[in-house]
């Protein structure tokens, strides 16, 4: 059956997403299995099968009916290959993995490659979205080359803090930090210019986290531009949605001591992002996301309603 059932496969995938080492697979499995002969390299190559169609499924899903709003997308490293993640939000506030593809987001093609393969599956790219990133300049012209002036782009505030934070001795550090938290919460005119004030007074000592402060400043207030309330900004300013998932990866492949290839890191990096995709749940603030559609200008006739799930 483990030969010859693409089921039981599947079955071997999870067991070992679960934590199993292909080493102690056979005590997983009841005692007559031992006259079967259950090797790891057998238990690899299930794996291995597997894990490819799952990822294959995952970059051929239809996207066409989904009514999304938000694309996060942010990057992971497993074992030094670099895998970037977009997911995407809906109307009804669910969360949908939308593609993985191998690569830096700090490579321009890359990002271009897997924007035009959600596009290619159904993603309406006549349609504005918010695009929450993490700031890499190719990442930032690859939407600007595929969507224009229909993207709306969010820098995560989070890189934002931690990119100025870690250029300070730790009592500048927190005072910056109030700073800037303060400022995210006043209106687009008011924050930028009290951000450009403590730029000013970083400049002089520690010229490196001012101008780290003041790159990409305005696409930080994006959310505070759009008119958008405290209760959806918290989540869409930042690209937490997707770390998140990130530490599932890291948890579900730690018992990797070898990848072989990109190709091997990037299988198990889909492992792990749909095993988090399944206990996905509705963002904060859903309530309110008719806001962002508004500004969005989205159509109404365009409704996607999924099975109710609890607020995260």
């Amino acid at each position: 059956r483990l030969r010859d059932d693409a089921s039981v496969g599947a079955r071997v995938r999870d067991i070992l997403i679960a934590g199993v080492s292909t080493r102690r697979y056979a005590a997983v499995l009841p005692e007559a299995a031992g006259t079967v002969g259950v090797s790891k390299s057998s238990v690899s190559r299930r794996f291995i099968e597997a894990s490819a169609a799952q990822l294959a499924a995952l970059n051929e899903r239809s996207l066409a009916d989904l009514s999304v709003l938000v694309i996060y997308i942010d990057g992971i490293v497993v074992s030094g290959h670099h895998i970037i993640a977009a997911v995407g939000v809906d109307e009804a506030g669910d969360k949908h993995l939308l593609g993985l593809a191998p690569g830096a987001s700090e490579n321009a093609q890359v990002v271009k490659d897997l924007l035009r393969g959600m596009i290619a599956r159904g993603l309406d790219a006549s349609l504005s979205y918010l695009f929450v990133i993490d700031g890499g300049a190719a990442l930032r012209s690859a939407i600007d080359e595929m969507f224009g002036q229909r993207a709306h782009v969010q820098r995560c505030r989070t890189h934002k803090l931690r990119n100025v934070l870690e250029r300070l001795p730790k009592t500048e550090a927190a005072q910056t930090k109030a700073v800037m938290m303060a400022a995210y919460k006043l209106a687009p005119k008011e924050g930028i210019a009290k951000m450009k004030k403590q730029a000013q007074w970083l400049e002089r000592e520690h010229p490196d986290a001012a101008a780290s402060l003041l790159e990409g400043l305005h696409e930080t207030f994006t959310v505070n531009a759009l008119g958008l309330p405290p209760t959806l900004m918290r989540c869409l300013c930042t690209t937490n949605i997707i770390e998140n998932p990130n530490g599932i990866v890291r948890r579900t492949s730690r018992r990797v001591t070898r990848y072989r290839d990109a190709n091997m890191a990037l299988r198990w990096s889909a492992a792990g992002f749909l095993e988090a995709e399944k206990s996905f749940r509705k963002i904060q603030g859903i309530k309110d996301l008719w806001i962002l559609k508004a500004e969005l200008k989205r159509p109404d006739k365009q409704v996607h309603v999924d099975q109710p799930r609890k607020a995260a």
